[in-house]
């Protein structure tokens, strides 16, 4: 569903602008310095409207997270979240995934978090999957060994694709599970995550800890992926590429 635009965008962005990162690309290996006090540094991709960013960073003061989302009508609401709630170990910044090793230095950050991505169902749209082996290696460059992805997602079959994935690319897994909320609520939710829960929709998630087997950009160009078409949670078949 696309976000209706706000017409007073921009009054409440300034309104929060001491929670945006304006010029993100002068930070890498300075994160830590420019944020001090903090145990670890962490990103979570396609933050949406901040309801995860904003408790997760309550429930984690040690932790620095930085929220990244491409749509500033989702975002803003995160950051007002954020402001009226006093949360101060938050930064959002408007960028595209494909540009974080040119915002982080290798091993800066100590985790990843992907909630609720899209799942480009069709084979032909698979490398936009964030799970996809090329966005893979752009993770592993910037985590240090034993960094860890926190993935969550409604879609089976793209959980399925994705759990092939990172151990094709060398990943270690651990907390792989079908069923997140089977014995009561577990961590913290998103808003698409708690009206998923309330419709009986059950929650996938694993955690992928970066080992000296997992691959980087360094590794070279991702080969094409073939025959990676996916059916979605509720049913939907997307026809073969």
């Amino acid at each position: 569903m696309r976000m209706r635009k706000k017409p007073n965008l921009l009054p409440r962005m300034e309104k929060a602008g001491a929670t945006l990162i304006k010029e993100p690309e002068t930070m890498p290996g300075k994160w830590k310095e420019s944020f001090p006090g903090y145990k670890e540094l962490w990103l979570e991709l396609g933050c949406g409207k901040g309801r995860f960013t904003a408790d997760t960073a309550d429930a984690n003061p040690e932790a620095f997270l930085v929220a990244i989302e491409k749509v500033p009508d989702a975002m803003v609401v995160g950051m007002e979240r954020v402001v009226s709630r006093g949360i101060e170990n938050v930064r959002f910044m408007d960028r595209d995934v494909v540009l974080l090793p040119e915002i982080f230095a290798a091993g800066e950050v100590d985790r990843v978090f992907i909630n609720f991505c899209d799942p480009w169902p069709k084979s032909r749209d698979a490398k936009h999957r964030l799970t996809a082996p090329g966005f893979q290696r752009l993770y592993a460059d910037v985590l240090p060994l034993g960094g860890e992805i926190h993935f969550k997602t409604d879609n089976l079959p793209l959980f399925q694709w994705s759990l092939e994935q990172f151990a094709l690319e060398g990943w270690e897994l651990k907390e792989v599970t079908n069923d997140l909320h089977a014995n009561g609520i577990c961590g913290i939710m998103t808003d698409y995550e708690a009206k998923f829960h309330a419709e009986g929709i059950k929650i996938n998630r694993l955690v992928a800890v970066k080992t000296a087997d997992t691959k980087t950009t360094a590794d070279g160009e991702v080969e094409r992926l073939r025959n990676a078409s996916l059916s979605d949670a509720r049913g939907r078949q997307e026809n073969q590429e």
